[in-house]
């Protein structure tokens, strides 16, 4: 089959033309459907693409919504996500909207809870930051972990202090610890949070 979708739908409506005025063989109408099939899989793809970069220059929901054929903005957001590829392993459009929604209430949940812990976070950051025994790897995390103390955001230091951890284990068992509970509290926000979202607890 020829992969320019334009010269496809012009076979396919050849095919259609053909079958209503019922002189075109049946292997014909077969070849049309698989090719018709095979469009508009491509088609689909580039819908996602397309609401992407839109978003990316600055289109609003509300916006896409009549480009999409939608009344609403949360219809276009839903489609987006109906529509984009997972990269988490979810088999339906219906999974990948429940997906990201349960990842916007833990990140919520998480920077709640980061904001009311600030002072700790920014303790144990200094803490790390400041020790002079690392090996190169760690001292590169470290400094990392630096200069998102530097921020003003207190959620920017998470990631951070969780890549860190596995290079204070061995000579700062303490520190590590700590950090350790820091993720096992927030991986509990996600989860309870993706929970309430859906009507029950975990």
């Amino acid at each position: 089959m020829d992969g320019d979708p334009a010269r496809v739908v012009q076979g396919v409506q050849k095919a259609v033309t053909a079958a209503r005025r019922g002189d075109v063989p049946p292997e014909e109408l077969l070849a049309a459907l698989a090719a018709l099939r095979s469009v508009r899989e491509q088609l689909a793809g580039w819908e996602p693409e397309l609401i992407a970069a839109a978003r990316a220059g600055g289109a609003s929901w509300a916006v896409l919504a009549p480009a999409l054929g939608v009344a609403s903005r949360q219809a276009a957001e839903r489609r987006f996500l109906r529509l984009r590829p997972s990269v988490t392993g979810e088999a339906t459009g219906e999974a990948r909207v429940d997906a990201e929604r349960d990842r916007r209430a833990g990140d919520r949940a998480v920077a709640d809870w980061a904001r009311r812990n600030a002072g700790v976070l920014r303790q144990l950051a200094g803490q790390v930051s400041a020790l002079d025994d690392l090996d190169a790897a760690g001292r590169e995390s470290a400094d990392r972990l630096g200069a998102a103390l530097g921020e003003d955001d207190v959620t920017s230091l998470l990631s951070p202090l969780a890549a860190v951890r596995g290079h204070l284990e061995r000579d700062h068992a303490g520190l590590a610890g700590r950090l350790g509970d820091i993720g096992d509290e927030t991986a509990r926000l996600r989860r309870d949070a993706a929970g309430h979202r859906r009507g029950h607890t975990t």
